[in-house]
């Protein structure tokens, strides 16, 4: 069973029943309510059909609570669970209709998250040993960042910036439209509250040798190479700040990326390019 703390109810909520609404249309489940009587009941079974670590469970069950309260739904496997092709992860029983009615929305929910979860997984192992670790960002699907973000803490990454107003993270587009590195650093460090990080992102070692006097919470490095990484380690030396890189990160890259002494390794594709993890859903 997951380890992590459920997100609060009123989190997901909104998000699971747009769902439902989407999917229910006008009228319902049409083929449900002219194939099953009123009265049937029934089990299904959700299967694993690939290698990979689970999650989205709680939205899953959520969508089969809302529909129908007298649906018992079991977890076999919570997030952040490991299972292979054929691993039972949840048994479902009750109303025939309502089983079937609320399948679709709580699969795409558990292939959608399970898929985050999988590929931060295959991240996180490729930099094992190197004491980085793998974040997500906020390229995340419009309405599903709670979700998406609890997937990639399922697949054993971290969750970044949860929002604009998180933590202060001074982009290249906010120092050009800001004056310049001078004023915008100056500006944020003048009046930003004492319990909020500084992160500020860096294209060129010059640009981070500017930086680095204002004493700011993160340096991000970004699109810098090995090599260029290995340099910003030797000039940020022993000043306490974390280092950060991100952009042409993938599965072949990252473990070099990771040698080089970085703290933290964003990767945007965790979430917006994550394949649908495969899970079925039969009769028991």
């Amino acid at each position: 069973m997951s380890t992590l703390p459920p997100l609060p109810r009123i989190i997901i909520e909104p998000v699971v029943r747009r769902a439902l609404e989407e999917d229910f249309g006008v009228s319902g489940d049409l083929s449900a309510n002219l194939l099953v009587p009123e009265a049937a009941t029934g089990s299904l079974v959700m299967r694993a059909r690939e290698v990979g670590v689970i999650a989205g469970m709680q939205a899953a069950e959520l969508t089969y609570a809302l529909v129908d309260p007298s649906v018992k739904f079991v977890i076999e496997v919570g997030d952040g669970g490991a299972v292979k092709a054929g691993t039972i992860i949840a048994r479902v029983n009750g109303n025939t209709r309502s089983l079937l009615s609320a399948e679709r929305v709580a699969l795409n929910f558990l292939g959608r998250m399970s898929g985050v979860a999988t590929l931060t997984a295959l991240y996180v192992k490729a930099v094992e040993g190197t004491g980085a670790r793998i974040a997500a960002t906020r390229k995340t699907t419009p309405g599903l960042r709670a979700l998406e973000k609890r997937a990639v803490l399922a697949g054993g990454g971290f969750a970044h910036r949860e929002s604009l107003a998180a933590a202060i993270m001074i982009k290249d587009n906010h120092i050009a439209l800001a004056g310049g590195i001078y004023k915008a650093l100056t500006t944020v460090m003048e009046h930003r509250d004492h319990m909020t990080m500084v992160s500020v992102e860096v294209d060129t070692l010059e640009q981070l040798k500017l930086v680095l006097p204002y004493h700011p919470n993160v340096v991000l490095l970004d699109n810098m190479d090995p090599e260029k990484l290995r340099e910003a380690k030797r000039i940020i030396g022993d000043a306490r700040v974390i280092v950060e890189a991100s952009g042409g990160v993938n599965l072949h890259t990252v473990r070099g990326i990771a040698e080089t002494g970085v703290d933290v390794i964003s990767v945007g594709a965790l979430t917006h390019s994550a394949p649908n993890f495969d899970i079925g859903m039969d009769a028991q």
